[in-house]
């Protein structure tokens, strides 16, 4: 069976190269032979059950090895992610899932959960729907500009 991994390492980074916590999981994924996708504010890895949850093991283990002082990590099978990525979910539904994640109202959290916040956002597709950054703004209780911000520091 096939299985989806997501995760993201903290702390962290602005502006430059990735830090070795953020590199390090990907590397272990891709000398498993996953199929990875790396990116600013997140990685992806889908492969055999098995494989994928063997390789998901020292992928976390290099992480903190190498600084990390947080892995968020999600396992699920494919289509449940393909799924959730459709319009149907909707940007409401992925504000709640966000909320109920960080355990709160996002406009209630501090200002380092609203950036956690923003980076599952987009790690979730949120950004794709129309008029999002204004909706999740809003849901924020912060500024478009400051979502933009968030998302152009790989906040």
């Amino acid at each position: 069976m096939q299985l989806r991994a997501e995760f993201t390492t903290e702390p962290f980074q602005g502006e430059g190269e990735p830090p070795e916590h953020a590199t390090a999981p990907v590397h272990v994924l891709q000398q498993a032979g996953l199929e990875v996708d790396f990116g600013p504010l997140g990685t992806g890895a889908t492969g055999e059950s098995d494989a994928l949850l063997d390789a998901l093991r020292e992928a976390v283990a290099a992480a903190f090895d190498r600084g990390a002082t947080r892995v968020s990590l999600q396992v699920r099978l494919p289509e449940v992610a393909a799924r959730d990525a459709t319009p149907d979910a909707g940007l409401d539904g992925l504000l709640a899932d966000v909320a109920t994640e960080l355990g709160g109202r996002l406009d209630a959290l501090p200002r380092a959960e609203k950036q956690r916040a923003v980076r599952l956002l987009e790690e979730r597709g949120a950004f794709d729907y129309r008029k999002s950054v204004e909706t999740v703004a809003e849901a924020l209780g912060v500024t478009r500009f400051t979502v933009y911000n968030y998302l152009n520091r790989g906040a």
